[in-house]
């Protein structure tokens, strides 16, 4: 792949839509063709997908319909969208990614990890970012700011139990994936946050 895939994970609230913004525009400047996305989403079918899982009224949705869900959305995602941008040397800035499936569905609903990536195994085809940034915050931090913006979802209605089970799946990955997954306090502003984010990129690009 000639292009830089580069995740952002971490609680809702977390700032990652901020983070991401800045990056993107701090990268355009430098003169690299950036392209951001989410997940679920990213696509037409994969909006179409992620309307259903988020929908606030689907209640009686499955654990397992909820992580096959994710992972076909993360198929067309992958195939229609990542796959091509990174072949074109695209820098790929992507609103969650695999991991997220990881934390939230093999943790947080107790399907297992290893089920959760054996069903994701094909949807990504062997694609995962260089680098994920895992913006740390606490659950109940996290859940007061998504509460404060209206833009509250079916999984952001669950209970704070659920959510610190992910939070502690997510620092659990951190410490498997090293290599990948760089945690950052997200607590600090936003420069601060930003500054941070920039020399891990700029050092990474520049190893490319």
């Amino acid at each position: 792949m000639k292009g830089i895939f580069i995740s952002f994970e971490g609680p809702d609230g977390a700032g990652k839509t901020t983070q991401i913004k800045l990056l993107k525009d701090y990268l355009e400047k430098k003169g690299y063709e950036v392209l951001v996305t989410r997940e679920p989403g990213g696509t037409n079918i994969s909006e179409q997908i992620r309307s259903i899982i988020l929908n606030k009224n689907n209640i009686e949705m499955n654990n397992i319909t909820e992580a096959m869900l994710y992972a076909a959305s993360r198929a067309q995602h992958v195939s229609e969208l990542i796959k091509p941008s990174l072949e074109k040397g695209k820098i790929i800035i992507s609103d969650r990614f695999v991991d997220s499936s990881i934390v939230y569905q093999g943790i947080g609903r107790n399907l297992g990890i290893d089920f959760v990536k054996s069903i994701n195994d094909m949807a990504i085809q062997g694609i995962m970012p260089q680098i994920t940034f895992l913006l740390k915050i606490s659950p109940n931090e996290g859940l007061k700011r998504r509460f404060s913006s209206d833009e509250c979802n079916r999984l952001d209605m669950e209970k704070v139990e659920f959510h610190n089970k992910v939070y502690e799946g997510y620092l659990e990955l951190e410490s498997l994936y090293p290599e990948r997954i760089v945690g950052i306090d997200a607590s600090r502003s936003i420069e601060k946050v930003h500054e941070e984010i920039i020399k891990i990129v700029e050092k990474k690009i520049y190893n490319v």
